[in-house]
């Protein structure tokens, strides 16, 4: 399954999220021209084990690059697919847990996460030689951390079947629960040495996530950090294309919740909504009137179902306003 969007909008710029993807991009960039040093690179700067394990393998490096892995690992990747893979999750589930923890807050959690991923493999493989790379295990805390705030949350899947594309709407929880579950079966089944894959460290990296995304809501001094920065960060506007899902029809006529950014409620906004009409759904493009307020309705003329006698009902959209 791949997670093409969720429903979630943020109400705010995930600037740290797009900083960290690309960040990770140009580590990448920087690994490819290592040419014929790039095995050194990524034992010097990945999370090798046995370095922390064996005396003669540590006196090889520094104090500094030996707490520097730790960070630097989780920037590193073994192939395009794989930053591609970490950044398109990151893309999909870290605007909104940036948005819940406020941006200071979310870079640390992302870096908290991936140490505490990287910490979790050392343990259970402390003689190994292999670099741990990949920001896998800190985007795995990113996942964990949506699981438990927005459970409900649908995710647009993509399923291949036989070569043929499925669009699905999944429940989070149901998504991350059995991706979560194949992580682990995998971890079980399989040695993270001889496949190429840290499975327990996404397992750790997961369950961090979802320890840590309590802990730093609860922090001293976030709130009013993540209040300031909303300042700089806010969304103008919301997604273009809308679906309207809370509605239902009194009498003849259906109704419906549409959601708008303060800068669109004052500016106005041109949507593309989708409104069900019986067993199928119709798109419309919609003008929201500058200076709208909360919870004002608009109606929608001939926009509604159709009726016994082929005319058509009408329908009403009310307006919320996202503060």
């Amino acid at each position: 399954m791949i997670p093409i969007r969720d429903i979630n909008v943020p109400r705010n710029v995930p600037l740290v999220t797009r900083f960290l993807i690309f960040v990770n991009v140009l580590v990448f960039l920087v690994q490819l021209g290592q040419g014929e040093g790039i095995q050194e690179f990524i034992f010097t700067y990945g999370l090798v084990p046995a370095r922390y394990s064996y005396s003669e393998i540590a006196a090889r490096f520094t104090l500094a690059q030996q707490v520097f892995s730790f960070i630097s690992f989780m920037f590193l990747h073994g192939s395009l697919w794989h930053l591609v893979g970490n950044a398109w999750f990151l893309y999909i589930f870290g605007d909104n847990v940036e948005d819940a923890l406020g941006s200071l807050t979310f870079f640390v959690f992302y870096v908290c996460c991936g140490v505490l991923s990287g910490l979790f493999h050392l343990v259970l493989y402390p003689e190994s030689t292999i670099p741990v790379i990949g920001a896998s295990g800190a985007v795995a805390g990113v996942m964990g951390a949506y699981m438990v705030r927005y459970p409900r949350a649908s995710i647009l899947t993509l399923v291949p079947v036989l070569f043929i594309p499925f669009f699905i709407e999944v429940p989070a929880a149901v998504f991350l629960g059995l991706w979560f579950l194949f992580q682990f079966t995998s971890a079980v089944l399989f040695d993270s040495q001889g496949g190429g894959i840290a499975w327990w460290a996404h397992v750790g990296g997961f369950a961090a996530g979802m320890v840590l995304s309590k802990i730093f809501t609860k922090l001293p001094g976030m709130i009013t950090m993540k209040e300031y920065l909303e300042r700089f960060t806010r969304k103008r506007r919301g997604p273009r294309l809308y679906r309207v899902r809370e509605y239902g029809y009194k009498g003849d006529d259906c109704h419906g919740v549409i959601h708008v950014t303060p800068y669109e409620a004052v500016h106005g906004a041109r949507k593309i909504i989708s409104i069900p009409r019986g067993t199928k759904k119709k798109t419309f493009v919609i003008s929201i009137p500058p200076g709208v307020q909360d919870g004002q309705v608009i109606r929608l003329a001939g926009m509604g179902r159709y009726l016994n006698d082929g005319s058509e009902s009408d329908c009403y959209l009310t307006i919320r306003v996202d503060r």
